[in-house]
């Protein structure tokens, strides 16, 4: 795995900043081809902050996350905290930890970055990364969806902080994603009280994905069960109310038809 590979996903300043950084490594390109080539890599032997960052970066632009993350370890001591580099050092860093699997501590350090550097053009990716680690590990839908809130909550961050940017535009896809899964979760919950004939339980469930995630999946079908569950428990104008709502916002939902014959024979 590349561990450079989200930077072709749209997020936008990440390429500025490896054109620089390579830019800089043509002057040290033999102490970087080194380092790049060796079995091991010992940030001991490089003598200066300048050659363990030209020889790491080379490491890091093959995907060599787990060499190179000793490196930027390093780094992010041997630089003083006013050298440009250093954001570009901590945002590698976080990058290869993901890239690790350390998902939690990576999206520490994604949103370090974002926070102490909130004008640098890697701020925005840095928030996008950081709800990516969030989101990874939130396994499945019928899982605590813990990990999916923070994500949803770091995505949400990054459009009012930066709705311009094109790490924006991906979070909202990520944020289409996870509501698929947020109202997955819903159903699936409303489904088990259905099938224990606990229709009020379960109704109330339905309600939620309608109410919150009316875009996904789940909306048609949680108001198909809302059909069925007020018929029933023999709530006839609740179920009246809900096919009309069915053939207004719904109409080509599978079984619409047929759970609301009435309604829809009138088109």
């Amino acid at each position: 795995m590349r561990c450079t590979a989200d930077w072709r996903d749209g997020t936008g300043a990440a390429p500025r900043v490896l054109r620089h950084v390579t830019m800089r490594m043509a002057a040290a390109g033999v102490v970087a081809l080194t380092a790049a080539c060796g079995s091991k890599f010992d940030p001991a032997e490089y003598p200066t902050p300048e050659l363990l960052y030209e020889a790491t970066v080379a490491l890091y632009q093959e995907g060599k996350c787990h060499q190179a993350v000793d490196g930027f370890r390093s780094l992010t001591f041997e630089l003083n905290s006013f050298d440009p580099r250093l954001v570009e050092v901590r945002y590698f860093l976080a990058d290869c930890t993901l890239d690790q699997g350390e998902r939690l501590e990576a999206a520490r350090l994604f949103r370090r970055v974002a926070d102490e550097y909130p004008r640098h053009p890697l701020a925005a990716a840095a928030l996008l990364r950081a709800g990516d680690s969030y989101s990874g590990l939130w396994k499945k839908p019928t899982l605590d969806p813990t990990y999916g809130e923070a994500a949803m909550a770091t995505y949400r961050e990054l459009l009012a902080r930066y709705p311009a940017s094109d790490a924006a535009d991906s979070a909202q896809g990520r944020i289409a994603g996870l509501n698929e899964w947020f109202a997955q979760k819903e159903y699936k919950d409303g489904e088990f009280y259905y099938r224990l004939r606990a229709f009020d339980s379960a109704i109330i469930y339905y309600k939620d994905v309608v109410a919150n995630y009316p875009q996904t999946t789940y909306a048609a079908k949680s108001v198909i069960r809302l059909v069925e569950a007020y018929d029933r428990i023999g709530y006839d104008d609740e179920k009246v109310e809900m096919c009309r709502y069915l053939r207004q916002y719904y109409p080509d939902a599978e079984r619409a038809d047929r759970v609301c014959p009435e309604t829809f024979a009138s088109q």
